[in-house]
């Protein structure tokens, strides 16, 4: 389970580790029984450096010198807030955010969106049968400034579970406040504006304006043990409305583009993404890595989808002719076509060998762009097969790597996450094979 190594950020979410929330905060009486056995504790995992770091940059962050200055502090209202615009103005300058007082406070707090956005993009996708489950307590959720946060975590008026959310979320804020200096260092947005220009001027058939889609329907007989495709046609809008439901079958909308090609237009679906924050640092937990410039290597993508195995090698020499229009070579790096038969390997807990791909990285334009392409039949396979589906893979994934564990300890929320895999695979599945 990469999220939770011991050795990185993520571990002092554990509550099976030495920096679990417990039913009641730290105390400031460095004799106490609490604190003994806290010592014995961080002794027994070997932890002790790891602790008195962190202990340290508690205090320097807070201002104070002590666990009796934190008590201290916690209940002198005009302290926190000088102590909070110090606060600002460091990770201001720690995460290259330039600006004034209020500029840097807003990007600091817009950090705090994005942890409360991961937690409900899982409450409204992945674990969305188990929302009311994980919700996140009402005084955290509204909460944006760190040392605020962090108070609360050693705030003894507050629950269990609500400095568990606090600290879950500095963690989450730190995580995208990463993630928002690579982008600025790497200038992601202009790249993707660039992306989406080289599409429409290069690659788009000229023939059609800008955002015109093709519509067309894929209908498709499955495999009643695998749901593996047997056979796809693809038919009109009009002949879809007269296809009659049955077990196996599926109809798929398709928006279609074309792109020309050896003297003829090719029609194709295309899906462009720039992966928002909560995607990223949801990649991050999952590959227990903390630098998104190592974990996040494919921020700009497309996928497309062809009719044909044939149609995805001429696009793939397409796009480097329209590289080359647009006045730059590309290279193709880390190329995996499974398509013609080549496993497709990949390290990613909960990602199925068995997914047909043509997959590679394109360095062009000063981008590094991945692209899947797929053919009709591999892209439904993609969508429905048993145990590669993406909405299976989804969950998979979360649950696999530790990241549902982490975020969501069983002490806190209940939930036994084995339990809930398995209840949501069934679910996601009887979904998939509806008509």
């Amino acid at each position: 389970m990469a999220a939770i190594r011991k050795d990185n950020l993520f571990a002092l979410l554990r509550q099976d580790g030495p920096f679990a929330i417990g039913d009641h905060p730290p105390e400031g009486e460095i004799f106490s029984r609490a604190n003994r056995e806290l010592t014995s504790k961080i002794k027994a995992a070997g932890s002790v450096t790891k602790y008195r770091v962190i202990r340290n940059l508690i205090f320097e962050f807070l201002d104070v010198t002590s666990w009796q200055d934190l008590q201290t502090l916690l209940n002198n209202k005009e302290r926190q807030k000088l102590v909070s615009l110090r606060a600002y103005k460091l990770l201001g300058n720690m995460f290259g955010i330039e600006g004034n007082e209020r500029e840097i406070i807003t990007r600091v707090d817009s950090y705090s969106r994005t942890a409360d956005g991961v937690i409900r993009y899982l409450r409204s996708k992945v674990l969305a049968n188990y929302a009311s489950h994980i919700e996140i307590t009402n005084e955290i959720d509204i909460a944006s400034s760190p040392v605020e946060l962090l108070l609360i975590t050693y705030n003894p008026r507050y629950h269990k579970k609500a400095r568990f959310e606090a600290k879950r979320k500095l963690m989450l804020m730190q995580l995208a406040a990463s993630i928002d200096q690579r982008e600025r260092e790497t200038e992601i947005e202009a790249k993707f504006s660039n992306f989406l220009n080289f599409l429409n001027d290069y690659v788009w058939s000229g023939d059609n304006l800008i955002g015109e889609l093709d519509h067309v329907y894929l209908l498709s007989e499955h495999d009643q043990e695998t749901f593996v495709c047997r056979e796809v046609t693809v038919i009109s809008p009009t002949e879809a409305a007269t296809v009659k439901a049955a077990p196996g079958r599926k109809l798929t909308l398709l928006k279609r583009r074309r792109f020309k090609a050896g003297g003829r237009e090719i029609p194709i679906y295309v899906s462009i993404r720039k992966k928002p924050p909560e995607a990223k640092v949801l990649k991050l937990l999952r590959k227990g890595e903390e630098n998104p410039a190592v974990a996040v290597d494919d921020e700009l993508g497309l996928m497309g989808v062809v009719d044909s195995a044939v149609e995805v090698k001429i696009f793939q020499r397409y796009l480097t002719q329209c590289a080359i229009k647009a006045n730059s070579f590309m290279t193709l790096e880390e190329v995996s076509d499974s398509l013609s038969g080549d496993a497709h390997r990949s390290a990613t807990p909960g990602s199925s060998a068995s997914t047909p791909m043509f997959k590679f990285f394109a360095r062009m334009g000063g981008m590094r762009v991945e692209f899947i392409v797929h053919t009709n039949e591999s892209y439904l396979n993609y969508m429905f097969q048993r145990d590669v589906a993406h909405d299976e893979y989804e969950v998979k994934r979360i649950f696999d790597s530790g990241v549902a564990e982490l975020l969501f300890p069983y002490e806190i929320y209940h939930l036994d996450m084995k339990l809930v895999k398995d209840k949501l695979l069934r679910w996601f599945r009887s979904r998939i094979e509806e008509f």
